[in-house]
């Protein structure tokens, strides 16, 4: 199964493109090679790129805030256990309080750090990290796995918080949707969305890598799917065939 997702907004691109981050950089960092550390390094500036949008952290804390009252006012529900609504709005508030007391933007204390950002004014140019141009980061990078890794995890604990927030807020989109399978006809799939409704993403989940590559586009009253097929070169041409898949609509 390959799953595609779509944002309707800019701030839900913005999470999904620093999720994409953290997930990238978990990775890297369980890693023991010097190159894989030095593109974990260059995933937390990406990230401190990204999340510089100066209303960004209020527009979480509202997000949760909003999310917490919405669940609260189930409370009381027959159908809705509330052992399992405790739990929820724990886990936001451990993300609202985390989030809150982080002072300044993502990374705010990192961009106090001299070394750290040396490397970021050059990481940017074409081999502007060769041992001639940072020595001391050359030499940080022949150091065991383990330094280097308990180096990358301190700087990644004042991203965090962040991390925690987007997190619980993805993951309570993503289960606010239920899915439902359709069928895209001679590779065309479009539907009307209720007046009213304000969804935030879609989610196109198809049953093989080797099928089709779905186009997605969307505004609050439609969305349309079509699926294409790379050529010989790569390039993207409609799929005029019937294709299955699962499509999810989360507010």
């Amino acid at each position: 199964m390959v799953l595609y997702e779509y944002p309707f907004n800019e701030g839900i691109r913005t999470m999904l493109r620093l999720e994409h981050l953290f997930d990238r950089l978990g990775q890297l960092v369980a890693r023991d090679a010097a190159v894989d550390h030095h593109f974990a390094l260059a995933t937390i500036f990406e990230i401190m790129d990204v999340a510089s949008r100066a209303d960004l952290k209020s527009d979480l804390l509202k997000e949760l805030e909003r999310h917490k009252a919405q669940l609260n006012s189930y409370r009381g529900n027959p159908h809705i256990s509330e052992a399992a609504l405790d739990e929820v709005v724990a886990r936001i508030d451990h993300a609202f309080n985390g989030l809150n007391q982080l002072q300044g933007k993502a990374g705010h204390g990192l961009a106090s750090n001299d070394w750290l950002m040396s490397i970021r004014s050059r990481i940017s140019i074409p081999g502007g990290t060769c041992e001639f141009d940072l020595p001391a980061y050359y030499a940080w990078q022949q150091l065991q796995p383990e330094r280097r890794r308990a180096d990358l995890a301190g700087w990644i604990g004042t991203l965090t918080p962040l991390a925690e927030a987007l997190q619980v807020l993805l993951g309570l989109l993503r289960d606010s949707g239920s899915p439902q399978r359709v069928v895209a006809s001679g590779g065309q799939y479009q539907q009307s969305l209720p007046a009213g409704k304000v969804y935030q993403l879609l989610r196109v989940r198809l049953d093989s890598a080797e099928g089709p590559v779905p186009e997605i586009t969307g505004h609050r009253l439609m969305v349309s799917v079509r699926m294409m097929k790379p050529d010989a070169e790569g390039r993207l041409r409609a799929a005029a065939v019937d294709t299955a898949f699962e499509l999810t609509l989360c507010a």
